[in-house]
């Protein structure tokens, strides 16, 4: 069976403080601002890595809806704990599964929003 689908495009989730987002996702996973505002009047927060951009709307309060999470694929998963390691953020590690040289880690935004980090060996071996 052939799927429409080719990847996911964005993923929108609130912020209760766009600048403190916009900070956290810079500084954990190398994103950066990308100015949509000619696009639309809604004060959207787009965080980019030119292959995986996130969309963050404004709110006053949070309201919890767990288990909301998604998952970001990490290039090195060494040096990615040892940065999450000297940034002083806290991460569960939830799987490491032998099947298919697979690792998972969950972490969370300022805003409580829950982060799968993920890593399979052999999507990188290629």
């Amino acid at each position: 069976m052939q799927t429409e689908i080719h990847s996911i495009h964005h993923v929108n989730f609130p912020t209760t403080d766009k600048e403190r987002t916009k900070e956290w996702y810079s500084k954990v996973f190398g994103m950066v601002q990308d100015d949509v505002s000619h696009l639309s009047n809604t004060p959207v927060l787009l965080m980019t890595t030119g292959k995986c951009d996130l969309h963050f709307t404004p709110v006053k309060e949070m309201k919890r809806m767990w288990p909301f999470h998604f998952a970001i694929e990490v290039e090195d998963w060494d040096r990615f704990i040892a940065k999450l390691e000297a940034l002083g953020i806290e991460y569960t590690m939830s799987r490491v599964r032998p099947q298919n040289d697979s690792k998972t880690a969950r972490i969370q935004d300022p805003d409580g929003t829950l982060i799968e980090v993920t890593y399979h060996e052999e999507w990188h071996k290629k």
